[in-house]
């Protein structure tokens, strides 16, 4: 998408495609970071920007999509350097962290889901068409969404 469609919003009182983006990077790092050493702030004003509690009408000013786009790198590749971290057996209580680790990793992939869908539908509104649909195994379709699946 061009980078004027995804920091676009479409009223005050709502959020553009760029603040989404931000957002599902926000809450992934959040839940992460937490799980093992509570990680500093990557940074604090992207904290606060893309924190749900913070009002439609404050997330107009958005960075670049260069930035939003360099903090969602950087969050998957500490999730990713966590994840492997904790399936290595190199953090203490290894086997307990595991077993907590499927549970968030399930709240973060419906989380960033639910935002997928928003964006499909505003770039289907912005006439940019459908994303790609899913290809995996792993999930099915329940009522016209895509879900993955606990067992």
């Amino acid at each position: 998408l061009p980078e004027a469609d995804v920091l676009w919003r479409p009223e005050v009182k709502s959020s553009g495609i760029g603040w989404h983006l931000g957002h599902q990077a926000a809450v992934n790092h959040f839940m992460i970071r937490n799980l093992l050493d509570a990680e500093v702030s990557l940074n604090p004003a992207f904290d606060a920007l893309f924190d749900s509690a913070n009002p439609e009408a404050n997330r107009g000013e958005l960075p670049s999509l260069a930035d939003i786009v360099a903090y969602r790198d950087t969050v998957a590749e500490r999730t990713h350097a966590r994840i492997e971290s904790i399936l290595k057996g190199e953090r203490s209580a290894a086997k307990q962290l595991a077993h907590v680790l499927g549970p968030i990793l399930l709240g973060i992939i419906h989380h960033e889901y639910q935002h997928d869908c928003w964006i499909g539908e505003m770039r289907e509104a912005l006439g940019h068409g459908a994303p790609p649909a899913v290809l995996s195994k792993r999930v099915q379709q329940v009522d016209g969404y895509w879900v993955l699946p606990l067992t």
